[in-house]
């Protein structure tokens, strides 16, 4: 009974997803004091499991490493599931945060991640492998990032949208 019991805990630690990170930016920031400045770290790092799967999140700290594990596990906190059709995202969406603005069109096979900074690591980690990218106003990583991440919430498979719409697949895709 204790064997059977151990292999099955065993074989449901295995089966949990492997996420890879990106650092996308750590900025030093300053506190001024009487005695003089009080330095501290901000770490924006994005996580994604390359199967569809990303989330991204901020850490501070008074230490860059700390503060990477405190965005991490934030990060992993705000996953989010997004669809992927033949290694691109079905369809253009605009994601918007702040005065940021970023435009992901599908792409088609061959054409690679066409994308700058923050985006790209975003997207590269979700597993989206085809796909045209544009930041619109601000190029701020922190803004990119949150309007990227705006940007693939909106995202529905065709399956969810034909559901939604009480329709059969064949009529969502004609």
């Amino acid at each position: 009974m204790c064997a059977s019991t151990e292999v099955a805990l065993f074989e449901s630690e295995a089966t949990e997803p492997q996420f890879t990170d990106k650092v996308v930016h750590i900025s030093r920031v300053a506190k001024v004091v009487k005695g003089g400045r009080r330095f501290s770290f901000n770490a924006l790092v994005v996580v994604g499991d390359g199967q569809g799967q990303v989330g991204a999140g901020l850490g501070k700290a008074n230490e860059v490493p700390e503060a990477i594990r405190k965005a991490l596990e934030r990060a992993k906190k705000s996953l989010i599931k997004i669809p992927i059709l033949n290694n691109t995202i079905p369809y253009t969406v605009l994601g918007r945060f702040g005065s940021g603005r970023v435009l992901l069109k599908p792409a088609s096979q061959g054409t690679g991640v066409i994308a700058g900074g923050a985006v790209r690591a975003m997207v590269e980690v979700a597993g989206i492998q085809n796909v045209l990218t544009k930041c619109l106003g601000s190029h701020n990583p922190h803004n990119a990032v949150k309007a990227t991440m705006e940007a693939l919430k909106q995202l529905a498979s065709p399956e969810d949208i034909a559901a939604r719409r009480n329709r059969a697949l064949s009529e969502i895709r004609a």
